[in-house]
């Protein structure tokens, strides 16, 4: 069996992640609609998020790999061209349209599962939701069937039954029956701005999609694997099973042994990590190039980022512990609302704590933190990050609320 370092396996990771420094594996991407599109097929999604305290996550994360893009390419691809839309991956993601038959099971097993009645506490819950609101649901479908993309706004709220959450949604039956069609798979986003969407069935907005025979369950399965281990780099078979499709991979049991065996995908060893690792046989060629070419890039990374999306693995493989504090009260925040991890080449070396104001055109930085082993020599680095950042947000002024961490003082 290969035997890996940590530090191999941390750089082919950021490698695969597209954050290594241009012309480790190719030249740097551009930053238009091609180059996003390539992006977003190496990781296999995107999240979402709404929360614009710097960015939406959406464009936060592809600005952390490309630098500074036009984000009205990434909206043309999703609605102008349809070869991205918006569906679960880990989470509410941006995901490719080629990849449409993956995620149109993933939507099958939950409208399956809630039509028989469910099979957890919630799917219990939204099958009787559902079955009382029967007439609504058929209204909110047949008007988008009619009418085209429909607006929140555009729709009645017809229902029989209140939806009752502890969350945003609570008393909101349309937001509710509309979000449920879409994880259901029956309607997608057609058009956003902001945070205002339409949505439209799916069977009118993809057409060539919908028609097509569902793939079988161990393809599904074969396919997302193939698409999750090569964005990780290397991975546990239970990193595998969390990342992209998270918690859907039909007939695992039967597809991964398959790919074991024609050697598609290999066992490693990474010396000093417990458990057995995986690598995609091609990127053992990639490893070797980062054995002779590696330069480290610093960038800030959305608290949503790929890289860090799986907490119990960031931890593992970067000792990085990081935790959204968004719905934490603030005095009991330990490092602030919507903290952005430092990477710099294959190392996690601190956070900052940023806020923009857009009507000041002012990023706050209300703290910025080194850890314990942060190199002092990467300060001037991460005070380039933060003005690549500030530049792109579109900032006259940075203002400091916190003096920054000593070892990077003279940077700042």
């Amino acid at each position: 069996m290969i035997c890996i370092t940590p530090t191999q396996a941390r750089r082919l990771a950021v490698a695969k992640q597209r954050l290594a420094a241009p012309g480790l594996n190719s030249p740097p991407p551009p930053a238009d609609a091609a180059g996003i599109l390539d992006l977003c097929r190496g990781l296999g999604c995107v999240q979402i998020d709404p929360i614009q305290a710097v960015e939406r996550t959406q464009y936060l994360t592809l600005w952390s790999r490309l630098g500074p893009f036009d984000r009205r390419a990434l909206d043309h691809l999703i609605f102008s061209e349809k070869k991205l839309f918006e569906y679960w991956a880990h989470a509410a993601s941006i995901v490719l349209t080629e990849n449409y038959p993956i995620h149109r099971n993933q939507a099958q097993r939950w409208r399956e599962n809630i039509a028989a009645g469910g099979s957890n506490d919630w799917e219990r819950r939204v099958s009787a939701w559902f079955q009382a609101n029967a007439p609504f649901r058929e209204y909110v479908l047949a008007e988008m069937r009619q009418h085209g993309p429909r607006a929140l706004s555009d729709l009645e709220d017809r229902s029989q039954e209140n939806w009752v959450s502890s969350g945003w949604s609570h008393g909101r039956r349309v937001a509710t029956m509309v979000q449920m069609l879409w994880e259901t798979g029956e309607v997608m986003v057609a058009a956003r701005a902001g945070s205002q969407k339409k949505w439209a069935l799916a069977e009118q907005w993809l057409p060539e999609h919908t028609a097509q025979p569902p793939l079988p369950p161990a393809e599904t399965t074969r396919r997302a694997i193939l698409i999750a281990l090569p964005a990780l780099g290397v991975a546990t078979v239970k990193q595998i099973r969390n990342h992209f499709t998270r918690g859907f991979y039909p007939e695992w049991e039967a597809v991964w042994p398959r790919l074991l065996a024609a050697g598609v995908i290999q066992p490693v060893e990474v010396a000093g990590w417990p458990g057995e690792w995986f690598i995609l046989a091609e990127d053992l060629d990639t490893l070797a190039q980062i054995e002779v070419g590696w330069q480290p890039r610093t960038t800030l990374l959305s608290p949503f980022d790929n890289l860090i999306a799986d907490r119990e693995r960031t931890e593992q493989m970067w000792d990085f512990r990081y935790r959204i504090e968004i719905y934490v009260p603030p005095a009991r925040r330990e490092y602030g609302y919507y903290v952005l991890p430092i990477l710099h080449g294959d190392r996690l070396i601190g956070r900052i704590d940023p806020k923009m104001q857009r009507k000041t055109r002012t990023l706050h930085v209300q703290a910025l933190y080194a850890e314990a082993d942060a190199p002092p020599a990467a300060g001037p680095a991460v005070a380039a990050a933060l003005a690549d950042l500030a530049a792109w947000l579109g900032a006259a002024a940075v203002v400091y609320e916190a003096p920054p961490p000593a070892i990077w003082r003279d940077a700042f």
